[in-house]
């Protein structure tokens, strides 16, 4: 059996697997998105060095399994031209010795207005660009990126859930009175539109961005404005405590703010994380820290629009396994 430093082999990207001496690199692919030639390495590596497969993670990377210790320093050269292009102009120390890091997760993203008509905006593109911003870091966070309140990508499980809003604004001269918004407001959404005299009226309190009214309307009279703005949702989480759906701290966010905001909380981790934990994750240190305190560190140097509304308390929606503990013990 090799001596392996497991803290060292996870950092680089490699997994601790349930076979002696054997491992299973991690692949990034910063918003589920690259050129299909790109596979071509993924293949190499899998087969030259690994067992010839390769598993599609939960997270939109990939996942190459049956890689031997020994074999981990060819690995990592084999894997210098993916990173040279999933990495997207991160600077990179040491190209040759693989992945500097692996706690934050690949940013996932749904696959955004370069082909879904609901989404809001290129998440692709976003997704890259906070790859870009956070990328190496060992702090375990997650980002997933969603192109409208749909979340195909399901936001509401990651730290951060950023869910694109679009303004919906109306031309009255174009609008028919035919209801087809209003319906579809009514049934799919939050009724935010409702008819007035013949003519749709939106209810900036009600709206929640979606631009579904965009997509029913047969003469055009509904459009999106073309400035991108987002509903950010934090905190969620599965795992074996306190599984919870993230809730909303900001809402119609320019882009900027929220790529400000992710940067600040890895300086917020370094100031509160629990070093005598192998990890902590972020929303059990913002629970034990309290909100207030995260709210006041990574709105830091923020600049937020006037249309941007912030949380003043987060109400989440989980459970505790320890009731459902309790719960069995009664019955036994």
């Amino acid at each position: 059996m090799l001596d392996v430093n497991t803290k060292t082999l996870t950092r680089n990207a490699y997994r601790v697997t349930s076979e002696r001496d054997i491992t299973c690199l991690r692949i990034r692919v910063p918003g589920g998105h690259l050129a299909a030639g790109h596979l071509a390495m993924v293949q190499r590596i899998a087969e030259e060095f690994g067992n010839g497969t390769v598993h599609l993670t939960t997270r939109q990377g990939f996942e190459v399994p049956g890689i031997h210790f020994a074999r981990i320093p060819e690995v990592n050269l084999a894997l210098r031209p993916l990173l040279e292009v999933l990495e997207l102009g991160v600077s990179l120390p040491a190209l040759d010795a693989g992945y500097p890091a692996a706690g934050t997760r690949n940013v996932s993203a749904c696959i955004g207005n370069r082909v879904c008509p609901f989404a809001n905006y290129d998440t692709t593109a976003l997704a890259q660009e906070i790859e870009c911003a956070i990328f190496p870091n060992h702090s375990h966070v997650k980002i997933a990126a969603t192109g409208c309140p749909n979340d195909c990508v399901k936001a509401h499980l990651q730290d951060f859930g950023i869910i694109g809003q679009a303004v919906v604004e109306l031309d009255a001269a174009r609008c028919i009175g035919c209801e087809a918004c209003a319906k579809t407001c009514r049934r799919r959404v939050t009724a935010a539109i409702v008819m007035r005299n013949q003519q749709a009226v939106r209810d900036p309190q009600r709206c929640i961005g979606c631009g579904e009214c965009v997509l029913v309307c047969p003469t055009g009279a509904w459009t999106r404005n073309p400035t991108h703005y987002f509903r950010l949702v934090i905190l969620g989480r599965t795992g074996k405590k306190n599984p919870r759906l993230a809730a909303t701290f900001l809402e119609w966010a320019e882009r900027e703010a929220v790529l400000q905001v992710i940067r600040n909380v890895y300086v917020f981790i370094e100031q509160h994380i629990d070093r005598s934990l192998p990890k902590e994750h972020l929303g059990y240190i913002v629970d034990r820290i309290g909100y207030p305190a995260f709210r006041a560190a990574v709105l830091t140097g923020v600049s937020l629009g006037p249309q941007t509304c912030v949380a003043e308390t987060l109400n989440f929606a989980g459970y505790r396994y320890e009731r459902a503990t309790e719960l069995i013990a009664d019955y036994t």
